[in-house]
């Protein structure tokens, strides 16, 4: 496996690193003993899929706050989304910063976001599923977010939005989430 570090400390890619053969080839995905290396956790609790009809679609910008820990590692097994996720760790060099990038299917490639991290994704494709290890069981209770085109974030969305849910659209400005606890 490769990893790289992206600009928001802490948030990983992980690239297959696969071997080739005439049958077409092999590569480990998850090794314990590879993440710990990278300083990245170990301990997934929880796993989910979610599923998206329409190209087009938008997911988030979700968050678990305090006292939740939660980290989550993710991989689109089908189609292509735009991911982006945000720092919203106020001590943090990267406060507010955000990052994106490209997952897909065909690349095999892994996102690792975490705590203290805002998280959310655009469908490329029609039938797009993504694949979420959490490092902290879901409370909903915890669960927080904000508006996906606040203008705050100018994050350049690549598509038109299809879908999303009416939770989503009615999130709040950044400017009045609270993201005191975080670390």
């Amino acid at each position: 496996m490769i990893f790289r570090e992206l600009k928001l400390k802490g948030a990983f890619v992980v690239d297959i690193d696969p071997h080739k053969d005439e049958r077409g080839f092999f590569a480990r995905t998850w090794c314990s003993r590879e993440f710990e290396k990278n300083g990245l956790p170990t301990n997934f609790v929880q796993a989910s899929i979610s599923n998206s009809s329409k190209s087009g679609t938008v997911r988030g910008m979700h968050y678990q706050g305090p006292p939740s820990r939660e980290g989550k590692l993710l991989r689109c097994i089908r189609g292509r989304i735009f991911d982006v996720i945000i720092d919203i760790r106020p001590k943090s060099k990267t406060f507010l910063q955000h990052e994106s990038i490209e997952l897909s299917a065909e690349s095999h490639r892994t996102l690792y976001v975490p705590a203290g991290f805002a998280h959310g994704f655009q469908t490329l494709e029609d039938t797009t599923e993504v694949f979420y290890q959490m490092t902290d069981f879901h409370e909903p209770e915890l669960a927080g977010g904000f508006r996906w085109n606040d203008p705050a974030l100018s994050i350049d969305w690549p598509r038109p939005v299809t879908v999303i849910s009416k939770r989503d659209r009615n999130y709040p400005d950044l400017q009045t989430a609270q993201f005191s606890g975080f670390e």
